[in-house]
Protein backbone atom coordinates (compact mmCIF):
# COMPACT_ATOMS: atom_id res chain seq x y z
CA UNK A 1 0.00 0.00 0.00
CA UNK A 2 3.13 2.25 0.82
CA UNK A 3 4.27 1.39 -2.53
CA UNK A 4 0.98 2.88 -4.30
CA UNK A 5 0.96 5.98 -2.35
CA UNK A 6 4.46 7.34 -3.27
CA UNK A 7 2.93 6.62 -6.80
CA UNK A 8 0.45 8.80 -6.06
CA UNK A 9 2.57 11.42 -4.18
CA UNK A 10 4.63 11.92 -7.82
CA UNK A 11 2.09 12.25 -10.05
CA UNK A 12 1.37 15.70 -9.07
CA UNK A 13 5.13 16.47 -9.93
CA UNK A 14 5.16 14.76 -13.50
CA UNK A 15 1.38 16.37 -14.20
CA UNK A 16 3.32 19.71 -13.42
CA UNK A 17 6.19 19.13 -15.42
CA UNK A 18 4.60 17.87 -18.49
CA UNK A 19 2.55 21.29 -17.84
CA UNK A 20 5.34 23.10 -17.89
CA UNK A 21 6.78 21.33 -21.05
CA UNK A 22 3.49 21.41 -22.87
CA UNK A 23 3.72 25.72 -22.70
CA UNK A 24 7.26 25.77 -23.77
CA UNK A 25 6.35 23.40 -27.03
CA UNK A 26 2.95 25.45 -27.70
CA UNK A 27 5.08 27.95 -28.40
CA UNK A 28 5.26 29.22 -32.12
CA UNK A 29 8.97 28.77 -33.24
CA UNK A 30 10.46 30.98 -35.74
CA UNK A 31 12.05 29.17 -39.44
CA UNK A 32 15.64 29.36 -38.57
CA UNK A 33 17.65 32.03 -40.55
CA UNK A 34 20.91 33.56 -40.79
CA UNK A 35 20.06 36.13 -38.60
CA UNK A 36 19.40 33.44 -35.95
CA UNK A 37 23.21 32.04 -36.27
CA UNK A 38 26.02 32.64 -33.99
CA UNK A 39 29.12 31.76 -35.59
CA UNK A 40 32.61 30.69 -34.19
CA UNK A 41 35.75 31.64 -36.77
CA UNK A 42 38.31 29.04 -36.80
CA UNK A 43 42.23 29.44 -38.47
CA UNK A 44 42.50 25.54 -39.23
CA UNK A 45 46.52 25.71 -38.78
CA UNK A 46 45.78 27.17 -34.89
CA UNK A 47 43.33 25.28 -33.65
CA UNK A 48 43.71 22.00 -32.71
CA UNK A 49 45.92 18.88 -34.29
CA UNK A 50 43.89 15.84 -34.49
CA UNK A 51 46.14 13.85 -37.15
CA UNK A 52 50.15 14.67 -35.96
CA UNK A 53 50.85 12.46 -39.38
CA UNK A 54 50.20 14.95 -41.98
CA UNK A 55 52.48 18.11 -39.86
CA UNK A 56 54.53 18.00 -43.37
CA UNK A 57 55.93 21.58 -42.34
CA UNK A 58 54.74 22.17 -39.12
CA UNK A 59 57.48 24.06 -36.58
CA UNK A 60 55.06 25.45 -33.57
CA UNK A 61 58.06 27.74 -32.89
CA UNK A 62 57.78 29.95 -36.31
CA UNK A 63 54.89 32.21 -35.82
CA UNK A 64 55.03 31.82 -39.41
CA UNK A 65 54.76 28.08 -40.33
CA UNK A 66 52.21 25.34 -39.97
CA UNK A 67 51.79 24.89 -36.44
CA UNK A 68 49.67 21.17 -36.69
CA UNK A 69 46.15 22.24 -36.65
CA UNK A 70 44.02 20.49 -39.43
CA UNK A 71 40.44 19.66 -40.27
CA UNK A 72 40.52 16.35 -37.79
CA UNK A 73 41.51 19.03 -35.17
CA UNK A 74 38.48 20.37 -35.87
CA UNK A 75 35.85 16.93 -36.39
CA UNK A 76 37.29 16.46 -32.71
CA UNK A 77 36.07 19.68 -31.46
CA UNK A 78 32.64 19.99 -32.57
CA UNK A 79 31.39 19.11 -29.36
CA UNK A 80 32.94 21.53 -27.76
CA UNK A 81 32.01 24.48 -30.54
CA UNK A 82 28.66 23.21 -29.73
CA UNK A 83 28.34 22.78 -26.15
CA UNK A 84 29.05 26.68 -26.58
CA UNK A 85 26.37 27.31 -28.60
CA UNK A 86 27.41 28.05 -32.14
CA UNK A 87 25.31 27.23 -34.73
CA UNK A 88 27.62 27.62 -37.76
CA UNK A 89 31.57 27.50 -38.44
CA UNK A 90 33.71 29.68 -40.57
CA UNK A 91 36.86 28.18 -41.89
CA UNK A 92 40.09 30.10 -43.23
CA UNK A 93 40.71 28.36 -46.60
CA UNK A 94 41.29 24.65 -47.01
CA UNK A 95 42.64 25.09 -50.57
CA UNK A 96 45.77 23.86 -51.33
CA UNK A 97 49.06 26.22 -50.77
CA UNK A 98 52.11 27.11 -51.21
CA UNK A 99 55.07 26.54 -48.76
CA UNK A 100 54.26 29.15 -45.99
CA UNK A 101 50.55 29.48 -46.93
CA UNK A 102 49.04 28.12 -43.40
CA UNK A 103 46.74 30.62 -43.36
CA UNK A 104 45.52 29.57 -45.97
CA UNK A 105 45.45 32.77 -48.71
CA UNK A 106 48.14 31.63 -50.54
CA UNK A 107 46.58 29.22 -53.30
CA UNK A 108 48.32 26.93 -55.21
CA UNK A 109 45.61 25.16 -56.37
CA UNK A 110 41.79 25.94 -56.16
CA UNK A 111 40.37 22.06 -56.25
CA UNK A 112 42.82 20.47 -53.86
CA UNK A 113 43.29 20.31 -49.72
CA UNK A 114 46.03 21.76 -48.17
CA UNK A 115 48.30 18.13 -47.34
CA UNK A 116 49.05 20.00 -44.16
CA UNK A 117 45.27 19.93 -42.81
CA UNK A 118 44.43 16.52 -44.41
CA UNK A 119 42.09 15.39 -47.38
CA UNK A 120 38.63 16.26 -49.17
CA UNK A 121 37.17 13.28 -47.42
CA UNK A 122 38.35 14.85 -43.98
CA UNK A 123 36.03 17.67 -45.04
CA UNK A 124 33.01 15.85 -46.34
CA UNK A 125 33.50 14.33 -42.90
CA UNK A 126 33.52 17.71 -41.06
CA UNK A 127 30.58 18.96 -43.06
CA UNK A 128 28.42 15.79 -42.28
CA UNK A 129 29.33 15.32 -38.80
CA UNK A 130 28.65 19.42 -38.28
CA UNK A 131 25.02 18.80 -39.83
CA UNK A 132 24.34 15.82 -37.25
CA UNK A 133 25.04 18.67 -34.97
CA UNK A 134 22.63 20.89 -36.54
CA UNK A 135 25.93 23.43 -37.46
CA UNK A 136 26.43 25.03 -40.51
CA UNK A 137 30.02 25.04 -42.30
CA UNK A 138 31.51 28.05 -44.37
CA UNK A 139 34.64 28.08 -46.07
CA UNK A 140 36.51 31.14 -46.50
CA UNK A 141 36.67 31.75 -50.60
CA UNK A 142 39.41 33.65 -52.75
CA UNK A 143 39.03 34.67 -56.16
CA UNK A 144 41.39 37.96 -55.89
CA UNK A 145 45.01 36.66 -55.76
CA UNK A 146 46.74 33.24 -55.97
CA UNK A 147 50.15 32.44 -53.80
CA UNK A 148 53.55 34.20 -54.89
CA UNK A 149 54.58 31.50 -57.06
CA UNK A 150 51.65 30.10 -58.90
CA UNK A 151 52.34 27.80 -61.37
CA UNK A 152 49.98 29.69 -64.06
CA UNK A 153 52.68 32.27 -63.93
CA UNK A 154 55.08 30.01 -65.94
CA UNK A 155 52.39 29.66 -68.14
CA UNK A 156 52.26 31.44 -71.18
CA UNK A 157 48.98 30.21 -72.52
CA UNK A 158 47.65 32.04 -68.70
CA UNK A 159 49.57 35.90 -69.03
CA UNK A 160 45.81 36.85 -69.65
CA UNK A 161 44.81 35.51 -66.72
CA UNK A 162 46.47 38.25 -63.85
CA UNK A 163 46.92 42.09 -63.91
CA UNK A 164 49.93 43.77 -64.60
CA UNK A 165 52.10 43.32 -61.80
CA UNK A 166 51.72 47.10 -59.96
CA UNK A 167 51.37 47.41 -56.60
CA UNK A 168 48.46 49.35 -55.36
CA UNK A 169 49.76 53.24 -54.60
CA UNK A 170 46.54 54.99 -53.82
CA UNK A 171 43.78 53.36 -52.06
CA UNK A 172 41.20 55.56 -53.00
CA UNK A 173 41.43 54.69 -56.73
CA UNK A 174 38.81 51.89 -57.39
CA UNK A 175 40.56 50.84 -60.70
CA UNK A 176 44.03 50.65 -58.64
CA UNK A 177 42.14 48.79 -55.76
CA UNK A 178 40.78 45.95 -58.43
CA UNK A 179 43.79 45.43 -60.37
CA UNK A 180 47.06 46.35 -58.04
CA UNK A 181 48.98 43.22 -56.45
CA UNK A 182 47.64 43.54 -52.93
CA UNK A 183 50.76 42.86 -50.64
CA UNK A 184 52.54 41.58 -54.12
CA UNK A 185 50.14 38.79 -54.08
CA UNK A 186 49.65 38.11 -57.92
CA UNK A 187 46.31 39.65 -58.98
CA UNK A 188 43.84 37.72 -60.94
CA UNK A 189 42.23 38.73 -63.92
CA UNK A 190 38.42 38.24 -63.30
CA UNK A 191 37.51 40.47 -66.50
CA UNK A 192 39.46 37.34 -68.31
CA UNK A 193 36.13 35.28 -69.37
CA UNK A 194 38.51 32.09 -68.73
CA UNK A 195 39.55 33.28 -65.44
CA UNK A 196 35.98 34.28 -64.44
CA UNK A 197 34.70 30.45 -65.69
CA UNK A 198 37.59 28.88 -63.69
CA UNK A 199 36.98 30.70 -60.39
CA UNK A 200 32.65 30.27 -61.04
CA UNK A 201 33.35 26.46 -61.55
CA UNK A 202 35.55 26.41 -58.61
CA UNK A 203 33.13 27.70 -56.35
CA UNK A 204 30.02 25.22 -57.43
CA UNK A 205 32.14 22.51 -57.26
CA UNK A 206 32.74 22.72 -53.52
CA UNK A 207 29.64 23.18 -52.89
CA UNK A 208 28.46 20.19 -54.88
CA UNK A 209 31.42 17.74 -53.31
CA UNK A 210 31.15 19.00 -49.78
CA UNK A 211 27.31 20.36 -49.14
CA UNK A 212 28.92 23.55 -47.46
CA UNK A 213 26.56 25.86 -46.13
CA UNK A 214 28.37 29.13 -47.97
CA UNK A 215 31.37 31.22 -48.73
CA UNK A 216 33.19 33.81 -46.81
CA UNK A 217 34.26 36.18 -49.66
CA UNK A 218 37.55 37.40 -49.28
CA UNK A 219 39.18 40.90 -50.58
CA UNK A 220 35.71 41.71 -51.78
CA UNK A 221 36.72 45.24 -52.74
CA UNK A 222 39.68 44.28 -54.51
CA UNK A 223 37.24 41.96 -57.24
CA UNK A 224 34.97 44.10 -59.36
CA UNK A 225 31.29 44.44 -58.72
CA UNK A 226 29.79 42.33 -61.85
CA UNK A 227 31.81 39.89 -60.89
CA UNK A 228 30.26 39.16 -58.12
CA UNK A 229 26.91 39.61 -59.97
CA UNK A 230 27.45 36.76 -61.70
CA UNK A 231 29.05 34.14 -58.91
CA UNK A 232 26.34 35.25 -56.43
CA UNK A 233 23.83 33.58 -59.16
CA UNK A 234 26.05 30.84 -59.75
CA UNK A 235 26.37 29.54 -56.91
CA UNK A 236 23.37 29.43 -56.11
CA UNK A 237 22.17 28.17 -58.37
CA UNK A 238 23.32 24.99 -56.92
CA UNK A 239 22.45 25.54 -53.35
CA UNK A 240 19.49 27.77 -53.35
CA UNK A 241 19.90 29.03 -49.53
CA UNK A 242 23.58 29.40 -49.95
CA UNK A 243 24.88 32.20 -47.97
CA UNK A 244 27.48 34.89 -48.86
CA UNK A 245 29.69 37.17 -46.82
CA UNK A 246 32.11 39.07 -47.83
CA UNK A 247 35.07 41.24 -46.45
CA UNK A 248 34.84 44.90 -47.35
CA UNK A 249 37.56 46.28 -44.95
CA UNK A 250 36.98 49.84 -45.17
CA UNK A 251 35.52 52.03 -42.67
CA UNK A 252 32.89 53.91 -44.76
CA UNK A 253 30.11 52.37 -44.27
CA UNK A 254 28.17 53.33 -47.51
CA UNK A 255 31.06 51.67 -49.38
CA UNK A 256 30.97 48.83 -47.92
CA UNK A 257 27.05 48.40 -48.14
CA UNK A 258 27.25 49.02 -51.63
CA UNK A 259 28.53 45.51 -52.24
CA UNK A 260 25.52 43.82 -51.09
CA UNK A 261 24.04 45.29 -53.88
CA UNK A 262 25.31 42.27 -55.95
CA UNK A 263 24.23 39.32 -54.59
CA UNK A 264 26.19 38.96 -51.68
CA UNK A 265 24.26 38.54 -48.62
CA UNK A 266 26.01 39.71 -45.74
CA UNK A 267 29.15 41.48 -44.64
CA UNK A 268 31.33 41.19 -41.87
CA UNK A 269 30.95 44.95 -40.13
CA UNK A 270 34.34 46.26 -40.18
CA UNK A 271 32.38 49.43 -38.95
CA UNK A 272 31.08 48.27 -36.13
CA UNK A 273 34.24 46.48 -35.28
CA UNK A 274 35.93 49.83 -34.96
CA UNK A 275 33.41 51.66 -32.77
CA UNK A 276 32.40 48.37 -30.66
CA UNK A 277 36.19 47.73 -29.97
CA UNK A 278 37.21 50.70 -29.28
CA UNK A 279 34.01 51.84 -26.66
CA UNK A 280 34.59 48.40 -25.17
CA UNK A 281 38.46 47.64 -24.54
CA UNK A 282 38.30 50.26 -22.14
CA UNK A 283 36.26 52.01 -19.11
CA UNK A 284 34.08 55.40 -19.68
CA UNK A 285 33.24 54.87 -23.46
CA UNK A 286 29.54 54.90 -24.47
CA UNK A 287 27.84 52.14 -25.81
CA UNK A 288 24.92 53.99 -26.46
CA UNK A 289 26.60 55.27 -29.34
CA UNK A 290 26.85 52.07 -30.97
CA UNK A 291 23.00 52.30 -31.85
CA UNK A 292 23.62 54.81 -33.92
CA UNK A 293 25.77 51.30 -36.15
CA UNK A 294 22.12 49.92 -35.94
CA UNK A 295 20.36 52.97 -37.46
CA UNK A 296 22.98 53.63 -39.67
CA UNK A 297 22.33 50.06 -40.76
CA UNK A 298 19.20 49.91 -41.58
CA UNK A 299 19.16 52.40 -43.77
CA UNK A 300 22.14 51.10 -45.60
CA UNK A 301 21.19 47.44 -45.85
CA UNK A 302 18.06 45.46 -47.09
CA UNK A 303 19.12 43.12 -44.28
CA UNK A 304 21.01 44.78 -41.57
CA UNK A 305 19.90 41.51 -39.15
CA UNK A 306 22.76 39.30 -40.88
CA UNK A 307 25.69 41.10 -40.99
CA UNK A 308 28.60 39.73 -39.08
CA UNK A 309 29.18 41.30 -35.65
CA UNK A 310 32.70 41.07 -34.39
CA UNK A 311 35.10 42.04 -31.98
CA UNK A 312 38.01 40.03 -32.80
CA UNK A 313 39.40 38.87 -36.10
CA UNK A 314 42.87 36.92 -37.65
CA UNK A 315 44.16 40.38 -39.23
CA UNK A 316 43.73 42.76 -36.06
CA UNK A 317 45.37 42.90 -32.57
CA UNK A 318 43.52 40.53 -30.74
CA UNK A 319 40.80 42.49 -28.16
CA UNK A 320 42.62 41.09 -25.21
CA UNK A 321 45.59 42.83 -26.41
CA UNK A 322 43.54 46.49 -26.27
CA UNK A 323 42.88 45.93 -23.30
CA UNK A 324 45.68 45.40 -21.52
CA UNK A 325 46.68 48.22 -23.27
CA UNK A 326 44.67 50.10 -21.94
CA UNK A 327 45.15 48.85 -18.38
CA UNK A 328 41.82 46.90 -18.59
CA UNK A 329 41.37 43.30 -17.31
CA UNK A 330 40.62 41.34 -20.49
CA UNK A 331 37.81 38.99 -18.99
CA UNK A 332 35.69 41.71 -17.62
CA UNK A 333 36.33 43.95 -20.69
CA UNK A 334 35.26 40.65 -23.11
CA UNK A 335 32.08 40.43 -21.20
CA UNK A 336 31.06 43.62 -21.75
CA UNK A 337 31.81 43.73 -25.33
CA UNK A 338 30.20 39.85 -25.79
CA UNK A 339 27.38 40.82 -23.94
CA UNK A 340 26.74 43.68 -26.23
CA UNK A 341 27.33 41.94 -29.68
CA UNK A 342 24.93 38.80 -28.75
CA UNK A 343 22.41 41.33 -27.83
CA UNK A 344 22.79 43.86 -30.64
CA UNK A 345 21.18 43.47 -33.92
CA UNK A 346 23.56 41.02 -36.52
CA UNK A 347 25.10 37.82 -36.36
CA UNK A 348 27.95 37.61 -33.55
CA UNK A 349 30.70 36.24 -34.89
CA UNK A 350 33.72 35.00 -32.51
CA UNK A 351 37.27 34.49 -33.31
CA UNK A 352 38.56 31.14 -31.72
CA UNK A 353 40.36 31.53 -28.51
CA UNK A 354 38.29 34.91 -27.55
CA UNK A 355 36.43 32.52 -25.02
CA UNK A 356 39.69 31.83 -22.99
CA UNK A 357 40.68 36.05 -23.62
CA UNK A 358 43.73 34.72 -25.87
CA UNK A 359 46.37 37.48 -26.27
CA UNK A 360 47.92 38.67 -29.56
CA UNK A 361 49.11 41.48 -31.36
CA UNK A 362 49.35 42.34 -35.07
CA UNK A 363 49.58 39.41 -37.52
CA UNK A 364 50.54 36.96 -37.02
CA UNK A 365 50.92 36.87 -33.47
CA UNK A 366 47.08 37.17 -33.49
CA UNK A 367 47.03 33.67 -34.84
CA UNK A 368 48.75 31.72 -31.74
CA UNK A 369 48.03 27.96 -30.97
CA UNK A 370 44.55 27.75 -29.23
CA UNK A 371 44.41 26.24 -25.58
CA UNK A 372 41.83 23.35 -24.69
CA UNK A 373 43.21 24.02 -21.22
CA UNK A 374 42.51 27.51 -19.96
CA UNK A 375 40.16 29.06 -17.48
CA UNK A 376 36.35 27.79 -18.50
CA UNK A 377 34.93 31.37 -16.83
CA UNK A 378 34.59 32.88 -20.23
CA UNK A 379 33.65 29.76 -22.26
CA UNK A 380 30.89 29.59 -19.55
CA UNK A 381 29.63 32.95 -20.20
CA UNK A 382 29.82 32.57 -24.04
CA UNK A 383 27.59 29.27 -23.53
CA UNK A 384 25.12 31.27 -21.64
CA UNK A 385 24.82 34.58 -23.95
CA UNK A 386 24.26 31.93 -27.02
CA UNK A 387 21.43 30.24 -24.77
CA UNK A 388 19.51 33.35 -24.19
CA UNK A 389 20.42 34.65 -27.85
CA UNK A 390 18.94 31.22 -28.87
CA UNK A 391 15.73 31.30 -26.32
CA UNK A 392 14.82 35.32 -27.38
CA UNK A 393 13.78 35.81 -30.85
CA UNK A 394 13.94 39.32 -29.87
CA UNK A 395 17.54 39.87 -29.42
CA UNK A 396 17.70 38.10 -33.03
CA UNK A 397 14.94 39.90 -34.92
CA UNK A 398 13.94 42.76 -33.05
CA UNK A 399 14.28 46.46 -33.30
CA UNK A 400 16.15 48.47 -30.71
CA UNK A 401 15.56 52.12 -29.12
CA UNK A 402 18.34 53.67 -26.65
CA UNK A 403 15.91 54.40 -23.27
CA UNK A 404 18.87 55.79 -21.42
CA UNK A 405 22.79 56.69 -21.96
CA UNK A 406 24.40 58.87 -19.64
CA UNK A 407 28.00 58.87 -18.82
CA UNK A 408 29.33 55.66 -19.70
CA UNK A 409 25.41 53.49 -18.30
CA UNK A 410 23.26 52.44 -21.18
CA UNK A 411 20.01 50.85 -21.29
CA UNK A 412 18.56 49.52 -24.39
CA UNK A 413 15.29 47.58 -25.07
CA UNK A 414 15.10 45.23 -27.98
CA UNK A 415 11.08 44.47 -29.55
CA UNK A 416 9.73 41.43 -31.45
CA UNK A 417 6.20 40.90 -31.88
CA UNK A 418 5.05 40.48 -28.44
CA UNK A 419 8.47 39.70 -27.02
CA UNK A 420 10.38 42.63 -25.01
CA UNK A 421 13.83 42.38 -23.73
CA UNK A 422 16.44 45.06 -22.03
CA UNK A 423 20.27 45.31 -22.65
CA UNK A 424 21.77 47.48 -19.86
CA UNK A 425 25.14 48.26 -19.95
CA UNK A 426 27.45 49.82 -16.70
CA UNK A 427 30.94 51.07 -18.72
CA UNK A 428 31.75 52.93 -16.07
CA UNK A 429 34.16 51.99 -13.02
CA UNK A 430 31.88 53.00 -10.53
CA UNK A 431 28.49 51.39 -9.16
CA UNK A 432 25.42 53.00 -10.97
CA UNK A 433 21.96 52.91 -11.28
CA UNK A 434 19.40 54.45 -14.10
CA UNK A 435 15.52 55.25 -13.70
CA UNK A 436 13.20 54.17 -16.48
CA UNK A 437 9.89 55.25 -16.51
CA UNK A 438 6.88 52.71 -16.94
CA UNK A 439 6.24 54.51 -20.08
CA UNK A 440 8.97 52.91 -22.19
CA UNK A 441 8.34 49.61 -20.66
CA UNK A 442 4.79 49.40 -19.63
CA UNK A 443 2.91 49.44 -16.06
CA UNK A 444 2.96 46.81 -13.88
CA UNK A 445 5.61 44.52 -15.06
CA UNK A 446 8.91 42.90 -14.05
CA UNK A 447 12.39 42.68 -15.56
CA UNK A 448 14.24 39.34 -14.43
CA UNK A 449 17.69 38.84 -14.72
CA UNK A 450 18.70 36.23 -17.23
CA UNK A 451 22.63 36.35 -16.37
CA UNK A 452 22.21 36.38 -12.65
CA UNK A 453 18.91 36.37 -11.91
CA UNK A 454 18.44 39.69 -10.89
CA UNK A 455 14.83 40.80 -10.54
CA UNK A 456 13.58 44.60 -10.70
CA UNK A 457 9.50 45.29 -10.02
CA UNK A 458 7.56 48.37 -11.31
CA UNK A 459 7.18 50.76 -8.51
CA UNK A 460 5.18 53.81 -8.52
CA UNK A 461 5.02 53.94 -11.99
CA UNK A 462 9.38 53.84 -12.40
CA UNK A 463 11.90 51.03 -13.23
CA UNK A 464 15.24 50.94 -11.35
CA UNK A 465 18.37 49.07 -13.12
CA UNK A 466 21.32 48.59 -10.33
CA UNK A 467 24.63 47.40 -11.83
CA UNK A 468 28.30 47.13 -10.57
CA UNK A 469 31.04 48.73 -11.74
CA UNK A 470 31.92 47.21 -15.71
CA UNK A 471 29.12 44.42 -15.71
CA UNK A 472 25.97 44.25 -17.68
CA UNK A 473 22.74 42.44 -18.06
CA UNK A 474 19.92 41.25 -20.37
CA UNK A 475 16.58 41.32 -18.67
CA UNK A 476 13.70 39.48 -20.11
CA UNK A 477 10.46 42.07 -19.72
CA UNK A 478 7.16 40.04 -18.14
CA UNK A 479 4.54 40.30 -15.88
CA UNK A 480 4.85 40.22 -12.48
CA UNK A 481 5.29 37.11 -10.55
CA UNK A 482 4.12 35.98 -7.36
CA UNK A 483 3.83 33.17 -5.71
CA UNK A 484 3.70 29.65 -7.52
CA UNK A 485 0.79 28.62 -6.19
CA UNK A 486 0.40 25.05 -7.84
CA UNK A 487 4.38 24.34 -6.78
CA UNK A 488 3.49 25.41 -3.08
CA UNK A 489 0.85 22.95 -3.26
CA UNK A 490 2.88 20.21 -4.28
CA UNK A 491 5.77 20.89 -1.50
CA UNK A 492 3.44 21.54 1.22
CA UNK A 493 -0.36 19.99 1.13
CA UNK A 494 1.39 16.13 -0.65
CA UNK A 495 3.52 15.82 2.49
CA UNK A 496 0.47 16.83 4.61
CA UNK A 497 -1.17 14.37 3.08
CA UNK A 498 1.23 11.98 3.36
CA UNK A 499 1.69 12.75 7.10
CA UNK A 500 -2.04 11.68 7.46
CA UNK A 501 -1.87 8.32 5.49
CA UNK A 502 1.17 7.80 8.04
CA UNK A 503 -1.08 8.45 11.24
CA UNK A 504 -4.09 6.71 9.82
CA UNK A 505 -1.74 3.51 8.70
CA UNK A 506 -0.40 3.87 12.60
CA UNK A 507 -4.11 4.04 14.18
CA UNK A 508 -5.29 0.72 11.91
CA UNK A 509 -2.45 -1.17 13.42
CA UNK A 510 -3.27 0.05 16.90
CA UNK A 511 -6.74 -0.90 16.45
Amino acid sequence: MLKRFVQVLIIPFFLLTCYSANIANAEEKEDRSWQDESMYFIMIDRFNNGNASNDFEANPKDPKAYHGGDIQGIIDKLDYIQEMGFTSIWLTPVFDNEEGGYHGYWIRDFKKVDENFGTLDDVKTLVKEAHKRDIKVVLDFVVNHTGYQHPWLQDPEKKDWFHEKKDIANWQNQEEVENGWLFGLPDLNTENPETRAFLMDAGKWWITETDIDGYRLDTVRHVPKDFWEEFSKEVKSVKEDFFLMGEVWDKDPRYVAGYTETGIDSVVDYPFFEDASAVFSDVGGSPGMLANVFKRNKVLYKDPYILGNFIDNHDNERFTRKAISNNQNPVTRLKMALTYMYAAPGMPVVYYGTEIALDGGKDPDNRRMMNFRANDELIKYVSKLGEIRSEFPSLRRGDMEVLYDEKGMTILKRTYEEEVTVIALNNTDKSRNAILTAEVLDENKELRGLLTGDITKEKNGKYEIILDRETSELYEVGEKTGPNLPLISVFVVVPALFAGFLFMNRRKKQG
